[in-house]
Formats: structure tokens, sequence, C-alpha cells
């Protein structure tokens, strides 16, 4: 099979759902990551390793969905819930901007009463203030709830937050775009059906997308494949993808507990994730939650991109996960791994190396 699929990998032919599987239960590590590396080196022959300068503004941590997973959510009247006021929010933008940032990533929970008004307002004033910042926020789940909230589609909602700042949207929420693992682990939360919906309609309008995969809960390698797969039927349909994501679920703190995935499991699905995915542009290493040592391997397992330096970060280490690294210290490590480090847009445009 190695060499059956070696072969498709060499000729740029795409994976089969059977060869994706057996790459990910069967494949010896070493050899599914010396394909990834080799898909990457294609792709990327420049040598570059880019990121992001950003900060994660989680505006409120109160959220409907209670999915299983997640340890970072609180209900409305519990006494640590939270929604922002905007002079917070501003300020924690002039911090990130004072420090050379160019991404804000605003994320937090389904909130019962925030409707499309008060993302319009919020949006607005942050493009005024802030006007060559890249709003890059809120997940599939989020625009589908603002736009049930508010009485209009999912494509009225886009059209309205892009006139009033959204720039582009993030894969957030995507866990694994099956739904019967979805139903276990967060059972109020869209479908898959739901979040490519929303995907479908960015890309439509002209917004660049992410997406993501958090793996290690209740999913079977079947399941894995599947996402993958999905993911690359979007990308052809006409898809938005700058970028896949992959990262681990962190059972500390949370309502499902267990025990997450290993390393050497974030690896070969991190290697699997560029084999069958060379219709998205870039792959993320997840420092966040695997920490720099293992990001540093992941630059030889497929991965071109360490993502954002992550100014603030609070659901991740809600869970426990505090894994921190300033710029500096990302370009050392892209350095040490043999790599040229260079700082980007959202949308990969290079702005410089170091």
């Amino acid at each position: 099979m190695l060499e059956t699929i070696s072969k498709k990998i060499a000729a740029a032919e795409p994976l089969d759902a059977a060869e994706a599987l057996w790459c990910l239960t069967e494949g010896d590590l070493l050899a599914v990551g010396i394909l990834a590396d080799g898909v990457r080196r294609a792709m990327h022959p420049v040598g570059r390793v880019s990121f992001v300068v950003d900060r994660n503004v989680n505006y409120t941590n109160v959220c409907q969905s209670q999915c299983k997973f997640c340890a970072f959510y609180r209900n409305v009247e519990d006494p640590d819930a939270y929604l922002l006021e905007t002079a917070v929010i501003l300020q924690k933008i002039e911090e990130l901007v004072a420090q050379g940032g160019t991404q804000l990533l605003m994320q937090g929970g389904l909130h019962p009463s925030l409707t499309i008004d008060y993302f319009e307002e919020l949006f607005r004033t942050i493009k005024g203030r802030f006007p060559k910042l890249q709003n890059h926020s809120l997940s599939p789940a989020e625009i589908t709830h603002v736009a049930e909230l508010s009485g209009l589609t999912v494509r009225e909602a886009l059209l309205r937050l892009k006139g009033a700042g959204l720039d582009s949207v993030p894969g957030g929420g995507a866990e694994i775009l099956v739904d019967s693992v979805r139903q276990e682990i967060s059972p109020k939360k869209i479908g898959w059906q739901g979040w490519a919906a929303v995907m479908r309609e960015a890309a439509a309008l002209g917004l660049p997308t992410t997406a993501t995969m958090m793996f290690g809960s209740r999913e079977r390698p079947e399941d894995i494949v599947e996402h993958l797969f999905r993911i690359r039927d979007l990308q052809d349909a006409g898809g938005s993808f700058t970028a896949f994501i992959p990262w681990t679920y962190q059972p500390g703190n949370t309502e499902l507990g267990g025990e997450g995935a290993t390393g050497v499991e974030y690896l070969k699905v991190l290697a699997l994730s560029r084999l069958v995915l060379r219709n998205v542009p870039h792959l993320q290493a997840s420092w966040v939650t695997q920490g720099a040592k293992l990001a540093q391997v992941a630059l030889s397992f497929g991965a071109d991109d360490l993502g954002g330096t992550m100014l603030e970060e609070n659901v991740v280490a809600a869970a426990g996960c505090q894994f921190r690294m300033s710029q500096q210290e990302m370009i050392e490590l892209i350095r040490g791994a043999g790599f040229t480090p260079a700082r980007r847009t959202t949308v990969y445009e290079i702005l410089e190396e170091y």
C-alpha cells in the first residue's frame, strides 16, 4: 500500500479514503511524515515558515451550546460569566496594534441576547479605529446563532457583518465534521452541514476562511478521514480555505474528560492532512496545544505555518493547557528547524522575513 500511495503522491494524484485510512491506522509514522514533508516542500519550495502577530479576544464566555469538551463556557447565571465592554475590547486591540499585530480573532460563545446589531456596531467601531487590522472573527456556529437570533439567513448575516468590517471567517467549531461524533461531544451545536453552509456562503461573498479539526475526543480513525475529505470536497467546490489547522482535544476541566491524543497521534494526523488536503495551501502546526518542541517537529511532518503568536488565548488555557511563545521565540524555533521565519498577514501575504 505504501508504494501505491507514494506513487500517487509523486504524481500529485488525490488519495482515496481507503488509502488515507491506511496511512492513519497502519502506515509507519516516519514514512507518512516523509511523504508529507515532500508534499510540503513541493508546495512551498522557498523553505519559509510563516506566522501572524495576533490576539484572541474572547468577548464573552456565555454559551448556550455547552459543549462537553469545552472548559471555557459559562451559563448566564454563573458568577464568573462575562461580556466584555467595548472599551475593554478596544484596549486589548490597542495593545495588539502597539506590538505590530495585524490580526484580531474575536470568538466567544452562543450568547442568548447578542443579535446582529451588537456585532455591527462593534465591528464598525473597530474598523473605524483600526482600519488596517484584519478582523478574522466569529465561528460558523456563532454566525448561525446570530443569524437565527436576528431573524436572518446565514447569507444575510454574513453580508451585514462584512459590511460592518468582518474581513475573514475562522474555521472554529468544526471539531469533527461527522454528526454522530458531534452528537456525542456537542449535541447543541450545529451539525456538519450547518458548518459547511456558513463556509460556502462566506466563500461566495469573497471572504477568506480557514478550516480546523479537533481530534482525540470520541472520534474513530474513519471519522478523521471523513472530516478531511469533507474539507477537501468543500474546497474543490469553490471554498476559500487558506489554511487547515488540526489540533488536539484538551481534556482538563471538561465534562467529557478522557485522555486526549498523544504527540505521535498528532503528528500522524498532521501528516495525513498534508497528504489529503493538497488543495488547501497552508497547514498550521498547533504550538498552543502541542508546545514549542513538538511544533518544531511538526515542521518536518507537513506544516509550513505556526499560526499566531497569540498575545492572548483563553479557551485552550481554560482546559489547563497554557503554552506561551513570544515572537522572538517563534522566530528562533523556525530557524532551529532549518527554515526561514516570516511574518505574514491573515491571507498569507509576507510582510517580513527574519
